[in-house]
């Protein structure tokens, strides 16, 4: 995880945070979007979705931006089966029923989470920072309904497996952002950060950085799970909150289909953006963004969500 904090956070996965202090949950004004886009899709018949997930419909996806980062390039087109995927990412309370079941200790646990403090702009391993007090023991406890954070990728496919599920693969994720039929609008729920009310569709980062931040959308750090409504699909939390692992070695949409072998220093992609994401610090809600960690590396604005092979789904 040093190295990633080095590094920057990954990238430019995490731009701005809060160092340990009281947590700010202002209501905003005007409040949050929490209208749904339109109704999901259903699935086809004989596929039983499990509560809590949601039907992905296959086909073909650009993934990528010819406009954005250099590593959303070159734009390429993928073919997506039919798949499952959660709602929205692994709340607090969702992890705490693993870790009660299994006895898991995460990596934070052992060695520390990765916190950014919001005065200076750097990030610090904070011993005793891990999923119950993201941003170390001093500050308060994650509440159950927020998105778990502090997990490395190998605790959340530890959660994936105990559920009976997996990490999604990057084009699964970004096919789902884009609405499952390959949409171009820029955000996982279409062209605009807020509606006509000046509503936010998501968790998003205001104010200057490094600074304390404000709350136009509601929250400074992680929200409830689903707080900002849901895709046309029926997926919530897709831009904003936390950034999400995905199953995928980070290298260029280039090498795809080539044969690959990681060194301790290859890293794990990650979708979604965060709360700590602007447009320009870092814009990692946009469908196409992707940011990227070591598989160790646990972070205070890192969580994620499973997926589900529809066989799986209904073999009992």
């Amino acid at each position: 995880m040093a190295a990633v904090l080095a590094a920057g956070g990954a990238g430019w996965l995490a731009s701005a945070a809060r160092a340990p202090g009281p947590l700010q949950t202002a209501a905003a004004t005007p409040p949050p979007h929490t209208a749904a886009v339109a109704a999901p899709i259903a699935a086809p018949a004989g596929i039983e979705v499990p509560a809590g997930m949601v039907y992905v419909p296959g086909g073909t996806t650009h993934i990528g931006s010819q406009t954005g980062e250099p590593a959303e390039r070159p734009v390429t087109l993928v073919h997506v089966e039919p798949f499952l995927l959660d709602a929205g990412p692994v709340t607090v309370a969702e992890f705490r029923a693993f870790v009660e079941a299994t006895g898991y200790v995460t990596d934070a646990e052992r060695l520390g989470g990765g916190v950014l403090d919001l005065a200076t702009g750097d990030w610090h391993i904070v011993p005793g920072a891990d999923w119950r007090h993201p941003r170390g023991p001093a500050a308060p406890a994650a509440p159950g309904d927020h998105p778990v954070t502090q997990v490395s990728w190998a605790d959340a496919r530890a959660y994936a497996g105990w559920a009976g599920k997996r990490l999604p693969t990057e084009a699964e994720w970004e096919h789902a952002a884009r609405g499952g039929i390959d949409r171009a609008a820029p955000y996982p729920w279409g062209d605009v950060l807020r509606d006509e009310h000046g509503r936010h569709f998501a968790n998003t980062w205001q104010g200057a950085f490094p600074g304390p931040g404000v709350s136009d959308d509601g929250w400074i750090l992680t929200s409830p799970v689903g707080a900002y409504g849901v895709t046309s699909l029926g997926l919530s939390d897709l831009g904003g909150n936390v950034w999400e692992w995905s199953a995928d070695w980070f290298r260029s949409y280039a090498e795809r289909g080539q044969p690959f072998e990681p060194t301790p220093s290859s890293e794990k992609a990650l979708r979604g953006g965060s709360f700590l994401c602007h447009a320009d610090i870092c814009y990692g809600y946009r469908v196409s963004a992707r940011s990227h960690a070591t598989p160790e590396s646990s972070l205070f604005n890192v969580g994620f969500r499973c997926a589900r092979d529809l066989r799986a789904a209904n073999s009992g």
